[in-house]
């Protein structure tokens, strides 16, 4: 027989709510009694982005924003029902990504 394995991709600009909401996920699951692997930290993708300060002349005067995407990664190997109903369930920040393979 397979077990079946869900996996939760949880991206955020926020590290704080993206910890807040694996805290979350991670109770939820241990309270419902099924196995959790993680939460994995994935490498933290940045982009930066340089714009001219003057809309006119001054090429050299410019000014660089980063932006960062935090990542982690949770396994649920063999999930319930009840696990499944309650991660429908949970209410977690706008500000945080859940992609669920």
């Amino acid at each position: 027989m397979k077990k079946h394995k869900i996996r939760l991709t949880l991206k955020s600009y926020d590290h704080q709510l993206l910890d807040k909401a694996v805290k979350q996920i991670v109770s939820t699951v241990k309270r419902t009694g099924s196995q959790l692997m993680g939460p994995v930290p994935m490498p933290n993708r940045e982009q930066h982005f340089t714009v001219l300060r003057s809309p006119h002349i001054d090429k050299k005067s410019r000014e660089q924003f980063k932006l960062t995407t935090h990542r982690r990664i949770l396994d649920i190997i063999a999930p319930s029902d009840q696990t499944m109903e309650a991660l429908m369930k949970l209410n977690i920040s706008s500000g945080v990504d859940v992609e669920i393979k």
